[in-house]
């Protein structure tokens, strides 16, 4: 009997590094990892007569890997990839959505929308490629593109706040980047992105250094957002919650 215990927001060394004492003393259950693009899976499984006491087997293992992972697991069930565990925070803590992209050019709303149940909280996308489109549909001023350039920080958050505010969503991600293979430069090299995440006006932008050819980082880049989105949401519940705001 197998349990998959997905983990996001872990890079792979890390987690090895995490599990690598209970990996070294198992029998039975037994641990196994996977690296998975942005995430880590541990199939976690055991052998017994039947079913009733390989579960059993299981209970102490998974709850060490909680104690050890904490929020970073975002599902332990085969079928939850990570855009349903997001979607289903969504609709959980009933937050609308809203998504901005520039390099990704639709992926991040793809990868959501194909989530069913997603009509729910979804409101609106925007591929706003060129400067001129994030200036005329997000409201990113043109000199804030002209001084910081179209990749940056400053334009990442300005692409959030102007994505929640025409869709009036609770969450609003943002995207843009150098997916290349041209385009690059020194300062900004291929593969720069900048994702930022608007919850409730609560803005955090993240850089990121990502390699491979033009698909990957594409591919990569909504991982990440994906990722950071749920990080974002946890973080405004739990500070909600706390009394901080």
């Amino acid at each position: 009997y197998s349990r998959t215990v997905k983990i996001c927001g872990v890079g792979e060394s890390k987690a090895e590094t995490m599990v690598k004492d209970l990996i070294d003393g198992q029998t039975n259950p037994t641990i196994a990892p996977y690296a998975k693009n942005c995430e880590v899976h541990l199939r976690v499984t055991a052998k017994a007569a039947d079913e009733k006491e390989a579960k059993a087997l299981l209970t102490p293992v998974l709850r060490e890997l909680t104690n050890r992972f904490g929020a970073n697991i975002y599902s332990m069930d085969k079928d939850t990839t990570l855009e349903k565990a997001v979607v289903d925070l969504l609709l959980d803590k009933n937050l609308t959505v809203s998504t901005a992209e520039s390099c990704t050019g639709g992926m991040l709303a793809a990868r959501l929308i194909n989530v069913p149940g997603i009509s729910n909280v979804y409101k609106s996308g925007y591929i706003t490629y060129s400067n001129k489109a994030k200036r005329k549909i997000l409201g990113v001023k043109k000199p804030l593109l002209e001084n910081k350039g179209a990749v940056s920080k400053e334009t990442a958050e300005a692409m959030a706040k102007g994505a929640a505010a025409i869709s009036k969503s609770d969450v609003a991600v943002a995207v843009t980047g150098i997916a290349g293979p041209d385009g690059g430069t020194d300062e900004k090299p291929v593969g720069l992105v900048y994702i930022a995440c608007n919850v409730r006006g609560k803005i955090t932008v993240k850089k990121y250094n990502l390699s491979g050819n033009r698909a990957k980082i594409r591919e990569t880049t909504v991982s990440c957002a994906l990722i950071l989105m749920r990080q974002c949401i946890l973080k405004y519940d739990e500070e909600v919650a706390g009394g901080k705001r």
